[in-house]
């Protein structure tokens, strides 16, 4: 080889690892570049004019900025962060970090009680999130991750919630070698801005009236009011305790739970035809009305020699026709369980990983780290129910009254 082709090959060498960390920096000094030029927009759109504009429209001015730092997939940048005088500057922005934190802290819970050892914890956080959890702080980092949700999960309610939601899911856990069960208790809640919320979260040790107790009196203490009709299944003392502690408020039965209650006295080949049947209890266009059809479906039942089901119907139909009493527009919405019964569902999902958890409190963390990402997500920030219904019809029964 001749001494010029022994130059060339030197000269077109290149350094993998220094073009990709060269790289890295004039991508995220680009992401750095834009982040910083939409908060200052922001901070100009609040103001109603750029900074050192004299305008008319101007109604706040600039008090300087502060420092704070943001994790992206181009890796960790910094953001100079606008100060207003007269309001406190938001930003569209730090709300997708806190998601976006919430869903770190639920995923490193998730490993960690599902038994990835550390080494794999540190694989996967740095393939992630560009962030490596070291050994030696992984157990820390759960405590500060618990010391969060905590707060979060004590936190005072505030406003009227006249709509609230019940529910409670079962998991395992592991208590000297044997498998036992253990409760979560979670509460939704509309708010009088039409709103859903998760109200709260707790460990019910049983679905009894003790548990359900405790944790109705936790969401008083917590400032839960204006409650004016409860949605849940007929869970054992919960109806009990709803009348202890908040006695003004009407109870719904879930129809969806009921029709499996009555299921279970019907045979298979009969259930499509009894399902039909009770369906059009519900679909009544008055509260009359349903309860004219529903003493029809009892005959019914037992001309078909479902004497079980019949005695069901007849004396729990009303539990499952409240709803009426309230705006028809809001009928489909709070005659069943099923705004809360979705989020249960991706619980059982997010918990099946684990198996048993090692106790009560690590199965309590978890679910309240997923029902705080939840609530985080587009499910907490769209508009549920329209309550100008509801507040219109309080108005008029104050009037007839």
């Amino acid at each position: 080889m001749s001494n010029d082709s022994k130059t060339l090959g030197k000269v077109v060498q290149i350094d993998d690892r220094r073009i990709q960390d060269r790289l890295g920096e004039l991508v995220r000094g680009t992401v750095e570049e834009t982040l910083n030029t939409m908060l200052d927009a922001e901070a100009d759109a609040l103001c109603g004019a750029q900074r050192y504009e004299r305008s008319p429209d101007r109604v706040d001015t600039r008090a300087g900025n502060y420092d704070r730092k943001l994790h992206t997939k181009a890796g960790e940048v910094n953001l100079k962060m606008p100060k207003l005088r007269r309001q406190t500057f938001e930003t569209a922005i730090i709300e997708r970090y806190r998601r976006r934190e919430a869903s770190i802290e639920e995923s490193l819970i998730e490993m960690y009680l599902a038994g990835v050892s550390v080494r794999r914890v540190e694989d996967i956080t740095e393939a992630l999130w560009g962030t490596r959890v070291s050994s030696g702080t992984v157990s820390n980092l759960n405590k500060k991750v618990y010391k969060h949700i905590e707060a979060w999960r004590n936190r005072p309610i505030e406003g009227d919630y006249p709509y609230v939601y019940l529910d409670g899911i079962v998991l395992k856990r592991s208590w000297a070698g044997e498998i036992k069960n253990v409760s979560v208790l979670v509460a939704v809640g509309v708010g009088t801005d039409g709103y859903r919320r998760v109200l709260g979260v707790a460990e019910g040790h049983k679905e009894d009236k003790a548990g359900w107790s405790g944790f109705l009196s936790h969401l008083k203490q917590r400032g839960l009011k204006g409650v004016r009709l409860i949605i849940s299944d007929a869970c054992l003392g919960l109806v009990e305790s709803v009348g202890d502690y908040y006695p003004a408020a009407d109870w719904q039965r879930c129809m969806v739970h009921f029709y499996r209650n009555v299921f279970s006295h019907v045979l298979s080949t009969k259930v499509k035809q009894v399902a039909l049947m009770l369906k059009a209890i519900h679909a009544q266009e008055s509260l009359d009305a349903a309860t004219e059809k529903a003493d029809r479906i009892v005959q019914e039942l037992r001309h078909m020699k479902l004497a079980k089901a019949a005695a069901l119907v007849e004396t729990a139909i009303h539990e499952t026709l409240t709803y009426y009493q309230y705006p028809q527009t809001h009928w489909v919405r709070l005659r069943t369980n099923n705004p809360l019964e979705r989020i249960m569902r991706e619980i059982r999902r997010r918990t099946r990983v684990v198996g048993a958890f090692p106790d009560g409190n690590s199965a309590l963390m978890l679910v309240a780290a997923r029902l705080r990402h939840i609530a985080g997500t587009q499910w907490g920030t769209r508009r549920y129910l329209s309550m100008e219904a509801l507040e219109k019809q309080s108005l008029e029964q104050q009037h007839s009254a």
